[in-house]
């Protein structure tokens, strides 16, 4: 499983990008687009900001020590595509999907 970490340099101006280091030790920004609660389970949903297709990425917030959280990734493929049709529900007003 890979694990993200928040990094300690969070855009300060603007609430809605994040910057994690992954499991190589190297950082990406994100721009946080929604939270979604699935089975008593939290989750963000980030777009990448050197993503060129378009893709969301998908973390499950872990409680912690941290205020925000640990952010882990999942594997589950079922687990995503339930999270991610949520998501779509709970911002259809918001965004336009495929």
């Amino acid at each position: 499983m890979s694990d993200f970490i928040e990094n300690e340099e969070v855009e300060e101006e603007n609430e809605n990008y994040i910057t994690l280091t992954d499991d190589n030790g190297e950082e990406v920004s994100f721009e946080v687009i929604g939270e979604v609660e699935y089975q008593e389970r939290y989750f963000v949903v980030l777009l990448p900001f050197d993503d060129e297709d378009d893709g969301v990425v998908i973390l499950e917030i872990m409680p912690s020590d941290d205020e925000n959280g640990e952010f882990l990734s999942i594997d589950d493929e079922e687990l995503l595509q339930a999270v991610f049709e949520k998501f779509k529900k709970d911002y259809s007003g918001e965004y336009e999907f495929e």
